[in-house]
Parts: C-alpha cells; structure tokens; sequence
C-alpha cells in the first residue's frame, strides 16, 4: 500500500485485501489508522515524523486491526516516496503477516517451560532416589551425600543456560565460566561474601563442555570445603582468569590452609571423575601444595567451552 504524508491512503493491493479484508475502495481515500487498534495510534505520528525526515522503517513488529475485528500480528516496512525534485511525498509501506510465527513462539516458550520444569524435577527426583537408597544400605550415607551435591552442580549449571521464559525469550543461552564458578561457589562463601573472589577475564560457556566443567569446579570445591581453605574459618579462596593466546587459564589459590595429609591426596572416584572432566574437554590441571594452602593451575582450549562434544 502506498500514503501521503498525512497518512491517507493512495494505493491498496490484492495482497491488502487478503490481510486485512478491505477492498481497495473501502480503503483508498481513507486514513490509515483505520487499521490501528486504538492503543496503538501513536504509532502513526512517530512513523510519519521519520518518513518527513526521511528515514526507512525497517520489519517494525506491530499489531493492526482486520476489517472484522480481529487483531493481526505484522511486521511492517516504509519507505518515503519521493518526486521528481526529490521531494518526500508520501510513504510505500509492505505489511507481513507474522501471527502464525507468533503463536509459534508462544508454543515454543510453554513447550521450553514444560522440559525446564521437567528437567528440575528430574534432578530432585535423582537426588531423593539417591538419599533413600542411602538409607537402605550399610555405609552409603557419604556416597548419598556426594552423589547428591554432584547432582545440584549440574541443576545450578542447567539453570545457567536456560532462556528467560519470563522475559519471552525462547532461544537457548549459553553461560560464561565465571557465572558458573560463582553459582558453584556461592553456598560455600559466608554472609559478607569475603572469603572468596573471582577476579580476571571471562569467556563463554556452552554445549557437553559446561557439564565437564560444572562437575570439575564441583569437585574442587568441595575439596576445599572438605580439606581446604573452605574448610577453616580465616581461609580464602582466590580465582583469577586470564587469557593466554587460544587457551583459558584458571588460577585458583587456597590461602591460609592447612596443608593436606598424604591419606587426604589418595586416589577416589572424585579423582576419576576429574580425569574425565579433563579428557572431555582437553584441558590440563596442576596442584602445588604450599605450607599455608594449595595452588591449582587449569588451562583449556577456547574453542573446546563453545563446542559440543560428541
């Protein structure tokens, strides 16, 4: 359709017709907030404030109104028209129907809450499964018990990556390796949040590797709460991130820590499972024992946190 710069209506084509259900001579001659809904009349100063100075509208999402009544979601394109003087004489404007992409995305985000929704569930019905087959067995209390804070890591890591439902955001987000220690390492700071800082660079976080990761910052975690710095009411914990050509390299002190027995150092499943960690995501890491805590150096590729591994 095409309008002066008083927004009247000079030309209205088939494709008009079949959206919004006037025929041309209903339409031409006519303002064009005849198709607006009342709330959104405003709209119309605005665009044809711009098109004077002349700027082009590019896919505006708008809602306009049907011949029978009925709200219809568009997605709207103007341009000034000019004379032969190069004068600005009116606005050529194209009008998509976008309502069935968006009542896809409405299904989209009810379907994202559902699995969300789904996902939490099944990690504290994991969890309760855990704790009663703890309760059934000789022993299995502290294997409940690890098996359980390895659980939440991963639910605290899940949560990360989840749109915004709240927001209408319904595409999937990625997470950066700092948001991830500092969920990771929230439960374990005190009330003043002191004890533990997270300094240096960030770099983002996504696909099979934030589950390698989560769980390795869940294991050096609790060994710090269990033997370490966290373990002692002056301890510290310092984090520092820092670039170094294609890798991520994480500094993590332990200060003002005992340093550990040699029966605390044995090999565990907590061992192997950082191996893994490791493997998956072909990164390295070194522990330094030192008479006041414990020094561990971690490096990893930056393309290995983006990608999925297969």
């Amino acid at each position: 359709m095409s309008k002066t710069l008083d927004g009247v209506i000079r030309t209205w084509n088939g494709g008009a017709e079949r959206l919004f259900g006037y025929s041309a001579n209903e339409c031409i001659g006519k303002p064009i907030t005849l198709l607006f809904p009342e709330e959104r009349l405003s709209e119309e100063d605005d665009i044809l404030g711009r098109l004077r100075s002349g700027q082009r509208i590019d896919h505006f999402e708008t809602v306009r109104r049907r011949k029978d009544g009925k709200d219809v979601h568009v997605s709207v394109t103007v341009s000034p028209v000019r004379n032969e003087a190069g004068v600005i004489v009116g606005a050529s404007k194209i009008a998509r129907n976008i309502g069935d992409q968006k009542e896809a995305g409405v299904q989209q985000s009810l379907l994202l809450r559902e699995m969300n929704h789904r996902i939490k569930n099944l990690f504290s019905l994991t969890a309760a499964l855990v704790a009663l087959s703890a309760r059934g067995t000789t022993g299995g209390e502290a294997l409940a018990a690890d098996l359980a804070a390895r659980l939440r890591a991963l639910a605290r890591a899940h949560e990360l990556t989840m749109p915004d439902l709240s927001a209408g955001d319904s595409a999937e987000n990625s997470t950066t390796l700092r948001a991830l220690l500092e969920a990771i390492l929230a439960p374990h700071d005190d009330s003043t949040g002191s004890r533990i800082t997270i300094g240096g660079c960030d770099a983002p976080l996504s696909g099979s590797a934030l589950t390698s990761v989560a769980l390795l910052l869940h294991e050096l975690a609790t060994n710090a709460a269990k033997h370490g710095a966290l373990a002692l009411a002056d301890g510290r914990l310092s984090v520092e991130l820092a670039m170094q050509d294609d890798r991520l390299t994480m500094t993590w002190a332990e200060t003002n820590a005992r340093s550990p027995k040699r029966k605390e150092r044995r090999e565990g499943f907590g061992s192997t499972l950082e191996r893994a960690a490791l493997t998956g995501i072909g990164a390295t890491l070194t522990r330094s024992w030192r008479s006041d805590g414990l020094t561990i150096d971690f490096a990893v590729p930056l393309q290995r946190l983006v990608s999925v591994i297969s």
